[in-house]
């Protein structure tokens, strides 16, 4: 049984769907201003392996993620960059998900964009009226928070004598958690604004109520799991949950799950500190996206990561042998027939992977089955105990962890042009003759072109590097 910590109730609970074997999940995605750097994409891998891990248990899931299109950082940027708002975010929209998809990320089943849905904003907003939630001062409408008892549930912040009335009220898509201000659901619109003419006037939405029209507009007043990064917990989801229960008087959501913060270098990420790296920027770096994606999910999503070049590195070698374990599994010629041993070792892999999955999460310790995976498995080829059947089990337990994790690699058949061949060719006709000297040289000079050479009992292997 999936057990995952649940910040609504501050425990870890047993995951129980609503309509098993139906799971229902929205997922805060980007705010399209600029590059998603790799504090953001800690968070979009933790729900990738969260959706793969649902899937993996044998759920039925509908992922909803949204894109916000319209915010105070979008339209100041797309003004001083004199483009529309759309042409803006298109932009930023592709090039999230050409890093996205470069990091192994499952698209999920609806990507929403908040200005295609401005009429089910405002039918929420007048809901909230209707409920008596809601006022409005100089053309925006606000959310009355003191009017909903329950404000505060999720973040278990304190608010007694913050919680402000008409006469405080705050008009930006986000605010101090000191300052709890009455926030703002739809806001007039101001001259070179992007605006929309509704029963509420003319005006655009404010940040925290598209959140809750796009995904009840997909799943349901009330669904399984909504997941973000830790740093939405207050003021947007908790403001997510004031608007959408004040309209509908349901729960809103089961289960709250959140990453929590990627540290960089020991310090909070920072352009002044020079640790702030977008996924470019690592690729320009020359590190693989395999690499990032790994040490992104090494630790667990509800403690803080910390985020070295150093690590990355160490990543980068951690990737490179699973898919070079993978590849001489893959290559191994084998004796048919299969072992009892392997057998179990493949079941007591499984088990070790699964409760730590379970176990909320766990990631540091189904990585670490993993590796031991790999560790008794190598030792079994070295001693020559895997056979054909057992070859075959062990490439799909592979699988079974990739469908996770997807870290190990695809293993591609790769062709020697003419000249490396004849190198080859050449240097096993001098080991023949015993002319070791040459042999070795020829070794040599193929590792500068970038080829690596293994001799095994089962023949000559190669590999790029």
């Amino acid at each position: 049984m999936l057990k995952i910590y649940n910040t609504l109730t501050n425990r870890i609970e047993e995951f129980q769907p609503i309509n098993p074997p139906e799971v229902r999940m929205y997922v805060c995605g980007p705010t399209v201003y600029d590059y998603a750097h790799i504090g953001n994409f800690r968070t979009f891998l933790f729900a990738d392996l969260l959706r793969r891990y649902i899937k993996y248990k044998g759920y039925r899931l509908r992922h909803v993620m949204n894109i916000t299109d319209v915010d105070d950082k979008i339209i100041a940027r797309a003004v001083e960059q004199k483009k529309s708002l759309r042409e803006y975010t298109d932009r930023y929209i592709q090039y999230f998900f050409e890093d996205f998809d470069a990091l192994g990320a499952e698209r999920p089943e609806e990507v929403l964009r908040a200005t295609d849905h401005i009429p089910e904003m405002i039918e929420i907003i007048k809901r909230l009226g209707a409920n008596g939630y809601t006022y409005q001062s100089e053309g925006s409408t606000y959310f009355r928070i003191a009017g909903f008892e329950r404000y505060g549930r999720l973040s278990k912040m304190k608010f007694e004598g913050n919680v402000a009335g008409a006469s405080e009220r705050v008009d930006a898509d986000e605010y101090d958690k000191e300052n709890v201000r009455d926030f703002v659901l739809w806001k007039a619109a101001k001259p070179g604004e992007p605006s929309w003419e509704t029963e509420l006037g003319e005006g655009r939405p404010g940040w925290h109520i598209e959140c809750s029209a796009m995904s009840m507009k997909s799943l349901g007043e009330t669904f399984d799991i909504h997941a973000g990064g830790i740093d939405l917990v207050f003021p947007h989801h908790e403001n997510e949950i004031a608007q959408s229960e004040g309209a509908t008087g349901k729960q809103f959501v089961r289960y709250w799950v959140h990453a929590e913060f990627l540290m960089v270098e020991g310090q909070k990420m920072s352009k002044k500190l020079g640790n702030f790296f977008t996924f470019r920027d690592l690729i320009a770096k020359g590190h693989t996206p395999r690499a990032i994606r790994y040490l992104l999910l090494s630790a667990p999503h509800h403690k803080q990561l910390n985020f070295t070049l150093e690590g990355l590195r160490g990543a980068e070698s951690t990737v490179e042998r699973l898919n070079d374990f993978k590849r001489r599994l893959t290559e191994l010629k084998a004796e048919e027939g299969s072992s009892p041993a392997i057998a179990e070792l493949i079941e007591q892999s499984q088990r070790r992977f699964e409760e730590a999955l379970d176990d909320d999460l766990n990631t540091a310790e189904a990585l670490a089955a993993i590796h031991d995976f790999v560790r008794e498995t190598n030792t079994a080829m070295a001693q020559g105990a895997v056979r054909a059947g057992d070859r075959e089990a062990l490439l799909a337990m592979i699988d079974r962890f990739d469908s996770v994790f997807n870290v190990f690699g695809e293993v591609k058949q790769e062709l020697l042009d003419s000249e490396i061949q004849a190198l080859i060719d050449e240097r096993q006709a001098a080991r023949a003759a015993k002319n070791f000297a040459r042999a070795d040289e020829i070794r040599n000079q193929l590792t500068a072109m970038g080829i690596i050479l293994e001799d095994t009992k089962e023949g000559l292997r190669w590999r790029r590097k």
